[in-house]
C-alpha cells in the first residue's frame, strides 16, 4: 500500500509553494533555515516523558561566486567569503499526547570579507544572539503520533544592526516571521523494516524592519532509513535524506531584490546514534542543484550536528 501524507501537511506544502515567488543572492545566499529541518529536527521523541533538550550546531562556508544554475568568476561579486558557525540550544516538551511547545535559543557566528569602496578585500567577525524561535505542536492525528503540525513565530531578538554587515549578512532579520509546518513518517518494507520521514518549514515574514523584509522561505527534508544496527548497547541508524531549500527575494530600500532568493536541492546522508536516552544526529549536504538571483555566494558543502536528550 502507498503511504499518503496526511491531507492537513499536503495543504501546508501545497500553500508553501504557493506562497513563495520563484527564485531565480549580492551576498547571504545562505540557506541558514535548511538547518532547521531534517534528522533529529522536531520529530516527537519516543523516549522519556516527552521533554526534550537539545543542542545543534551548524557550520557553512560560502566562498564560491554563482549566478543563475552555474558558478561566476569571482570578479563578479564584491562579496568574497561568508563563514557561518550556527549554534541553537533549546527545549522541546509536550504537556499531553496531542499538544507540546519547542523554544530555539541561536547563537551565530559569522565572519565576511567583501571589497571596500577602495576595491580592497576587508574582513568582519560578529558573533551576536539570533532570532528566537517559539513554535506550537499539535501531534494528534493519529495514536501513533506518526503527523504533526508545527506553528509560531521568529521573534525579532537577533542583532540587526552592526554596522560592518549589510542588512542580508546581519545575523536577525528584524522583524517577526510566521513560522507554518508539519511532518509526517511512516513505516514500510517487510515488517515495516524501513521508515521514511518528510518535514517542512515556511518563515512568512509579517512586516519589515527599517526599510528591509527578508523573503519568504520554504525548507522541506525527506529522508529513508533501515532499521538500523545495536553495538554494544548504542543502536546506529544512517540516513538518507535531501534539502529542498525555496527563498524569495528580500524587499525595502535597504534590501537587494535583484542578488537575493534562490532554490537549492542538497543531498545530505547522514548518521544517527541512540544511546539510552541520548541522541546524536549527524550529517553533511552536499548541493545538487541550486538557482539564484544576481550574483551570491554559495557553500560547497554543509555540516550539521544534533545532540538530544530525552528526559
Amino acid at each position: 500500500m502507498r503511504p499518503q501524507l496526511p491531507p492537513m501537511l499536503m495543504a501546508i506544502l501545497f500553500i508553501g509553494s504557493l506562497l513563495l515567488p520563484a527564485a531565480g543572492a549580492r551576498a547571504c545566499a545562505c540557506g541558514c533555515g535548511i538547518f532547521s529541518v531534517g534528522a533529529g529536527n522536531m520529530l516527537p521523541s519516543t523516549l522519556g516523558n516527552g521533554t526534550e533538550l537539545f543542542a545543534s550546531v551548524g557550520y557553512l562556508d560560502q566562498t564560491r561566486d554563482w549566478s543563475g544554475s552555474a558558478s561566476a568568476p569571482a570578479s563578479a561579486n564584491a562579496d568574497k567569503n561568508i563563514r557561518n558557525l550556527f549554534q541553537t540550544v533549546g527545549v522541546q516538551t509536550f504537556f499531553n499526547r496531542d499538544w507540546g511547545l519547542r523554544v530555539e535559543l541561536p547563537y551565530w557566528q559569522r565572519h565576511f570579507t567583501t571589497l571596500d569602496d577602495a576595491g580592497q578585500p576587508v574582513s568582519f567577525d560578529h558573533g551576536a544572539l539570533g532570532d528566537l524561535r517559539v513554535l506550537g505542536l499539535y501531534t494528534g492525528f493519529s495514536p501513533d503520533r506518526s503527523s504533526g503540525l508545527m506553528f509560531g513565530a521568529k521573534l525579532a531578538t537577533g542583532d540587526w544592526t552592526y554596522p560592518n554587515f549589510d542588512r542580508d549578512t546581519e545575523i536577525g532579520t528584524g522583524t517577526t516571521d510566521l513560522l507554518l509546518g508539519g511532518y509526517h513518517q511512516w513505516k514500510f518494507g517487510a515488517d515495516g523494516a524501513w521508515g521514511a520521514f518528510v518535514q517542512t518549514m515556511a518563515d512568512l515574514p509579517a512586516g519589515s524592519r527599517a526599510g528591509y523584509r527578508p523573503g519568504k522561505e520554504l525548507d522541506t527534508a525527506f529522508g529513508v532509513y533501515p532499521q538500523g544496527w545495536d553495538i554494544g548497547g548504542t543502536h546506529l541508524t544512517p540516513v538518507l535524506q535531501a534539502l529542498l531549500s525555496l527563498r524569495g527575494k528580500d524587499s525595502g530600500v535597504q534590501a537587494d531584490p535583484d542578488h537575493s532568493g534562490y532554490q537549492r536541492l542538497v543531498a545530505a546522508p547522514g548518521m544517527e546514534l541512540a544511546w539510552r536516552r541520548l541522541r546524536v544526529d549527524l550529517s553533511v549536504g552536499v548541493p545538487v542543484y541550486q538557482h539564484v538571483n544576481g550574483n551570491q555566494l554559495v557553500a560547497p558543502w554543509q555540516g550539521s550536528l544534533n545532540l538530544s536528550y530525552a528526559l
